[in-house]
């Protein structure tokens, strides 16, 4: 495998701060209290909708550039496992292990929704156009 071209390290990378602004912005803006995380729960599904439509659009299909600075930069840096982890673990220190697996559970399986739901938008063909350019990391 060819190392990647720094133009591309660069656009996943401006693409990820984007992202991860993006994300903290939302955070704070609407704030979490106790109870179940709904902005990182709407964060997270949201932007898994957003990935899984970005083959519906040709010039993220035309573009290796645009394609990782908006995958695996953009909605990755927005995207965010790790505070869904601590989140579904602060709530069964918490003593609610059922809202943690509520939310745990609710975030994979409305996230794998969208995503087929938004995958009808796009054909295999272009699916795989962007998954060869690398924008579906």
């Amino acid at each position: 495998m060819t190392p990647p071209l720094p133009r591309l390290v660069g656009a996943v990378a401006l693409g990820g701060a984007v992202g991860a602004v993006l994300r903290h912005a939302l955070g704070e803006a609407f704030a979490d209290g106790s109870g179940f995380p709904w902005t990182t729960f709407a964060i997270n599904v949201s932007g898994a909708l957003a990935l899984a439509l970005l083959p519906a659009l040709a010039t993220v299909r035309r573009s290796r550039t645009l394609a990782v600075a908006l995958g695996p930069g953009v909605l990755g840096g927005y995207t965010t496992l790790s505070a869904t982890s601590e989140q579904g673990r602060s709530l069964l220190d918490q003593g609610r292990p059922a809202l943690a697996a509520t939310y745990l559970l609710g975030t994979l399986l409305t996230a794998l929704v969208a995503v087929t739901v938004a995958s009808h938008w796009s054909r295999p063909e272009e699916r795989a156009t962007v998954a060869a350019e690398g924008g579906d990391r």
